[in-house]
Formats: C-alpha cells, sequence, structure tokens
C-alpha cells in the first residue's frame, strides 16, 4: 500500500455533525483543535445533519470529500453510542484521512475507494486528559484530528481493524416491468429531493435520452429531465441532475419537499415512456 504523508503547510480539518449551532459544541471542538494545533485551518462541511441520522451524515461526507484537497482531515461525530463500547476509527483512503465512530458511518467510502486502510484508535495519549461520556466530539475526535494535522501519523494511533460496521444503505433496483426504483435520501436547504439514484446509473437503465425518461414521485408525474432549476416555469416541478451527481426533484423557485409533502426514504420510480407518447 502506497504511503502519504500530510505536507499542507495549514492543515486542513473537516468538521461534520449533528450538533447545529444553537449550543456550544462546535465552538468547543475547534478550540480544542486550535489549543494544539495553533495554525489548523478548520472548515465546517455541516453542523445540521439530522440528530443522530448517520446514514445522512455517510450520504453527504460520501458526496464531498473528493472536492477537497489530498491531506485533508474529516471529523465526522454523528455518534449516537457515544460513551458505549463502540470503537472510534480512523480510515485512510483516496488521500485523505477520516474520523469517525464505528457505526457505519465511513462505510460507503471504505467501499468505493480501493486500499482503504481503517485503524481503531485506541492510543488514548491524543485524547483530552479529563474525557466526558457524552461528548468524544470534544475529547477524542478534537485533539485527534489536531495531532494528526500536526503530523502525527496514523499508525500510532492503533493496530489496524479488517472488520467494522456496516451501514446498509439503500440502492436503486431495476424491476421486472423496466422501472428503476429509488428513494429520496437527502433533502437540502432548498428542499430539493435528492435521491439515491446516480446519473450513470440512470444511463444505463434507458436506453432513451434523459429527457425522455419519466419520474414518478410524490403521486406526481415528471415527464423528461431538465437541465437547470431554471428550465422551467416557476413554481413547476422538475427532476435533474443535481452538484451531486444524484437524480434530484425540486420546484423552480421553490420547494419539491413543501410541494410534494414527501420525506426521506420515499420512493422514486423512474420508467420510459409508453410507445406512442
Amino acid at each position: 500500500m502506497a504511503r502519504f504523508s500530510i505536507s499542507r503547510t495549514v492543515p486542513l480539518i473537516v468538521l461534520l455533525t449533528d450538533f447545529g449551532f444553537k449550543d456550544s459544541y462546535v465552538g468547543v471542538m475547534k478550540g480544542v483543535i486550535r489549543g494544539i494545533s495553533r495554525d489548523a485551518d478548520i472548515i465546517d462541511l455541516s453542523h445540521n445533519i439530522m440528530p443522530q441520522d448517520v446514514a445522512e451524515a455517510a450520504f453527504v461526507l460520501s458526496a464531498s470529500y473528493r472536492y477537497f484537497p489530498e491531506g485533508s482531515i474529516f471529523a465526522s461525530v454523528v455518534d449516537p453510542g457515544v460513551g458505549t463500547d463502540r470503537a472510534v476509527l480512523c480510515m485512510k483512503a483516496d488521500r485523505r484521512l477520516f474520523l469517525a465512530p464505528d457505526n457505519g458511518l465511513l462505510n460507503v467510502i471504505a467501499e468505493r475507494v480501493e486500499g482503504a486502510e481503517l485503524r481503531k484508535v485506541t492510543a488514548d495519549e491524543y485524547f483530552l486528559k479529563d474525557r466526558s461520556v457524552t461528548f468524544h466530539g470534544r475529547d477524542i475526535f478534537a485533539p485527534v484530528a489536531a495531532h494528526l494535522a500536526e503530523g502525527l501519523e496514523p499508525a500510532k494511533l492503533g493496530p489496524v481493524v479488517t472488520s467494522f460496521r456496516k451501514l446498509r444503505l439503500p440502492h436503486p433496483v431495476r424491476t421486472a416491468d423496466g422501472s428503476l426504483r429509488g428513494q429520496i435520501v437527502y433533502i437540502d436547504q432548498f428542499g430539493n429531493l435528492i435521491t439515491n439514484i446516480r446519473e450513470a446509473t440512470l444511463a444505463r437503465s434507458f436506453s432513451v435520452p434523459p429527457d425522455k425518461v419519466v419520474v414518478h414521485a410524490g403521486g406526481r408525474e415528471i415527464r423528461g429531465l431538465a437541465r437547470t432549476y431554471e428550465d422551467r416555469q416557476e413554481g413547476e416541478l422538475l427532476a435533474l441532475i443535481g452538484s451531486s451527481g444524484y437524480l434530484e426533484i425540486a420546484v423552480s423557485r421553490g420547494s419539491g419537499a413543501r410541494l410534494l409533502e414527501c420525506e426521506k426514504g420515499e420512493s422514486v420510480v423512474l420508467t420510459a415512456p409508453a410507445k406512442g407518447r
């Protein structure tokens, strides 16, 4: 396995949590990081993951991490099992480092990246001395991320593990009638309904061009994929491939979630147009 080291002049630490901004949790994590790595560059990926929603965090992380430079350190703290015997993992993959609880959060990346190496973080000399059982984001994840930014080798954190928790995320399936069935996995700030159907999956599934595919969601039918949100009239329902590379259902200058009254987990079905239409 090829070795690499973090060689940024200003280390980059990326935070992903379900903490929100009402409380002091995010700020305290940053304070701990800066106390160890004074020059650390800290970026907030998101702190508005739905509480305890590991699957949502996994989707956001897997769709986002490639846009950060090699050597970036991702500290993802969506941790319903905080304080239990669940492990803390450090994963080296795609020339980046990922810290997360062993609850399946890293599984999506580990499955897609060849040669991912995972370690169980056991070296408590890199944790805060006084630790709470309810705030490992502050006491474990933040200081470990800071030490990594300062050049700590991941091998010093603990042993390699080959067994870790898997997160069973839904995958789109082809049905007997030739349709493609997926589901809504994320709803963004604009009310865009993001599905688990990738652009490449859509292209493989139908011989007709995207502007001929029919999308069924929330009891409504959308004929053809748009290219941009402005390709439809204001207030009109549309479907398109969004910036994450997944099929989205949206409303031009509006909210798809509000119009369709859809939630995560609801089905989205794609079909080819009926003959003669």
